[in-house]
């Protein structure tokens, strides 16, 4: 079985009921795995069996529930196809696209018609990828034009709706403010209380700017349930056919004509500020779109030229000049420049690059030309992958969003049986026959208790939260994660390459002549040049930093176990442990340094002799990072618990944490067993948190309550772990807990706002104290301050 995740943008949803119908609706088909729908941003993620799933079938369920898909078509003519294979291969390749829905080639015609979401893909990209595989591609009919992002399409139209409907209203809203003693002053013209005249402005604000709501109510009713538009139109309607039938009549009651045309208007303006407001919540992602270049300078056969990125082929050699942009991941192949990395890691000062370094797309060249071989490309590239990630993350669901969910599916019934009371109430109890004031209270009820705000109470904040984060390098693969990383009590670090750098660095060097110190550091560089081993890296790297010349080695015998033996200008140079010393009948002097100090500290000591004299002690030691001391300071102000886990010895161990200000050392585990202790502290009612990078720390990760992959490491950890930290600063670390705390706090605090608006209003309005307008500007008013509270989260200042 295939599985294939489709994010499927969706227009017409008005509140967190409508997503709960969409996310029943297609979890009961044949081959979906997963629904999970988001209201904020307006898409249905959902993972289906490509085998068996009828893609077109969920386009229709979706639009049979009243509800459209964001999606385009386009028409191709399509040249190089020799037979059916060929198109078989189009359809294929177009198929895996992200944003694709639906592909279907005709051979005969050499035509091919595209459904794809205009959101995540251009006409563009859809070519480029025809003509990658080796065919031609045109639009049929001529060029392309340039494509608007629908969001701003539906903003436009919106607006275009919100000005129409005011200046319909306006007329309405200025006879009903002349009813009040206080304006007895304004002049209000005769036409505008001519019955006749208010229900020839109203009509058209009701049914034809107000079609939207009864067509989202029609379909809401018709597949067993209740959404905003119910609310809406049955509030709406009431003022508005009462009105009518006073006018037919001839009654001397009030006219409630302004009610429902400034309601309508009034809730436009709050669905046009919301959708504005949205759109800002996706900040993050657009950010990281715009990074990457559109072209590249490429070398081929020795002329340079300028190209598309989407023609870059993986192996091709491109020119990175001064100042530009990386456009896809790549190797250096000549050239030494500072890059600005900031984009990934957060971190400010720009990485020194040389031949073999890695470079990565949208990262920006600083002052050096580089010459480059194209590694990884297109959706493969660590920034898009970026994007993936904090996409999925912003379309999952936060636990904490269950009890919206739970709440939006039983409110609407609720809402309209309290509306029903409070009309019984009125007309029956407290002003009897009274239908007016009956039908006023039941009205205000109706339209106050719109769940918008509810619906965008959790995604709106984890959108802002993990686009703020991702800014950082700090990646939430999903929602839960975001969430339940402000639970933790209890960070676990591995030892090497988290807590330390991960690569041995020599510490010590001491020499029985101290005269002969630069001499010594050539010697132990050119003895250990041709070894592979860490230590002997770190030697050779020191003595290249620290020595003028280094000699050539004459003759080299690895010696297992024990060190190595060489000649270098005519002398026998040994270096290695004290095993090396002992086979060979060399003394040690020990004055030259103690010993026994360098290993309590950590290190590896090594001996140097040189023509049989023991001239030099080595000490070599994994280094502690510089902001690992810093990390765990922030981390127990925040009141957690540190823990080393390492397969070192204990001793090595200790004095590492005693280094840092680690709590708790955990040594001498083995990779298998250290998944077993992560489950051990669980056991103890820990909360727990795994930060690691190797191959051997992702069993941990897994089974830890949040794995944290530091981004420095291995693809395998950081695919089992729940947050990936693209630097691998461990000062990430408690940003990390600080960003989820804030969102969930910014969670709470707007579901108590969306729920304290509806428990506050409703008996106000059920009492007749709030009239229906001022409850439409309250409904208003009620999403936009939850979504302008979440857009909080994007201002929240880590370090840089």
């Amino acid at each position: 079985m295939s599985e294939k995740r489709m994010d499927i943008p969706i227009t017409g949803m008005t509140c967190a009921a409508c997503a709960n119908r969409i996310e029943k609706g297609l979890s009961r088909m044949d081959g979906v795995q997963e629904v999970a729908v988001n209201f904020a941003t307006e898409k249905a993620a959902v993972t289906v069996d490509s085998d068996t799933a009828d893609l077109p079938a969920i386009r229709a369920k979706i639009q049979s529930l009243g509800y459209e898909v964001t999606e385009r078509q386009v028409d191709l003519q399509l040249t190089g196809m020799t037979c059916a294979a060929c198109s078989a291969r189009i359809e294929k390749v177009l198929s895996r696209m992200p944003g694709v829905y639906h592909v279907n080639v005709n051979l005969a015609l050499e035509t091919g018609r595209v459904t794809y979401d205009p959101t995540a893909l251009s006409v563009e990209q859809i070519v480029g990828k025809i003509e990658k595989i080796g065919y031609g591609a045109s639009v049929k009919g001529g060029d392309t034009a340039p494509e608007e992002d629908p969001r701003k399409t539906e903003i436009r139209k919106k607006t275009r709706m919100f000005v129409l409907s005011a200046v319909l209203s306006l007329p309405l809203l200025w006879t009903m403010f002349a009813h009040f003693s206080f304006t007895s002053w304004m002049y209000v013209p005769a036409l505008f209380m001519n019955p006749y005249f208010q229900w020839l402005l109203a009509t058209p604000v009701q049914f034809w700017i107000g079609w939207t709501f009864y067509k989202g109510a029609f379909s809401a009713l018709r597949n067993g349930s209740a959404n905003m538009d119910v609310l809406v139109v049955l509030g709406t309607s009431a003022a508005y056919f009462y009105s009518v039938f006073l006018v037919l009549t001839g009654s001397d009651h009030g006219l409630y004509f302004e009610t429902s045309a400034v309601l309508i208007t009034l809730i436009l303006l709050g669905k046009l500020f919301e959708a504005r407001a949205k759109g800002h919540s996706s900040d993050a992602i657009k950010k990281l779109m715009g990074l990457q270049p559109t072209m590249a300078v490429i070398e081929r056969d020795g002329v340079i030229s300028e190209i598309s990125i989407s023609d870059v082929q993986v192996g091709d050699v491109l020119v990175i000049r001064p100042g530009a942009s990386v456009p896809v991941d790549a190797e250096v192949l000549s050239g030494a420049s500072a890059v600005d990395e900031s984009m990934l890691t957060g971190e400010s000062l720009p990485v020194e690059k040389v031949t073999g370094d890695l470079l990565y797309a949208a990262t920006v060249n600083a002052n050096g030309s580089l010459r480059v071989r194209a590694k990884n490309i297109g959706k493969d590239t660590m920034l898009s992958g970026i994007i993936r990630v904090v996409e999925e993350a912003q379309g999952s669901k936060a636990p904490i969003q269950r009890l919206a969910d739970k709440i939006s599916g039983v409110f609407v019934p609720v809402v309209v049986g309290i509306a029903i009371v409070t009309f019984l109430v009125w007309y029956f109890v407290v002003t009897p026959g009274d239908f007016a004031q009956a039908l006023t209270s039941t009205i205000a009820v109706l339209v106050i208790a719109c769940p918008c705000a509810l619906g965008l109470a959790t995604p709106t904040s984890i959108m802002a939260g993990s686009g703020r984060a991702a800014e950082h390098g700090i990646l939430f693969k999903t929602a839960e994660a975001m969430e339940q990383t402000k639970s933790i009590d209890t960070i676990v670090f591995d030892k090497t390459g988290t807590i330390t750098k991960g690569t041995p660095e020599v510490t010590d060097f001491h020499v029985l002549d101290p005269s002969k110190q630069d001499r010594m550091v050539a010697l132990a560089a050119a003895a250990e040049s041709d070894s592979e081993h860490p230590v002997a890296r770190a030697i050779t790297a020191f003595g290249v930093e620290n020595a003028k010349q280094i000699p050539t080695v004459e003759e080299f015998e690895s010696i297992p176990g024990h060190g190595i033996r060489c000649k270098i200008e005519g002398m026998e140079v040994l270096l290695g442990n004290q095993k090396l010393l002992e086979r060979f009948d060399v003394l040690f002097d020990g004055g030259i340094a103690d010993i026994a100090s360098l290993e309590n500290e950590g290190k590896t000591v090594m001996y140097m002799t040189v023509d049989g004299e023991h001239s030099g002690v080595i000490a070599v030691a994994d280094t502690v990072k510089e902001s690992s001391a810093q990390a765990v300071k922030e981390l127990h102000a925040l009141g957690m618990e540190v823990i080393m886990l390492t397969g070192d010895q204990e001793r090595t161990a200790k004095s590492i944490a005693a280094t840092v200000g680690i709590d708790r050392v955990i040594a001498g585990v083995l990779p298998d067993q250290k998944a077993q202790t992560i489950a051990q502290l669980q056991a103890e009612g820990k909360r727990v948190a795994m930060a690691g990078d190797g191959i051997n720390d992702a069993p941990a990760l897994a089974v830890a309550d949040i794995g944290l992959a530091m981004g420095t490491g291995t693809a395998v950890a950081m695919e089992a772990a729940d947050i990936t930290l693209m630097h691998g600063d461990l000062l990430r670390v408690p940003d990390t807990l600080t960003m989820s705390r804030l969102t969930v706090r910014n969670i709470k605090q707007n579901l108590f706002w969306a729920l304290a608006y509806n428990t506050i209003g409703i008996p106000i309005a059920a009492a007749g104290l709030l009239a229906p307008w001022v409850a439409g500007a309250a409904m208003a008013f009620s999403s936009v301050s939850v979504v302008l509270n979440a857009l909080r989260l994007q201002r929240v200042k880590l370090r840089s």
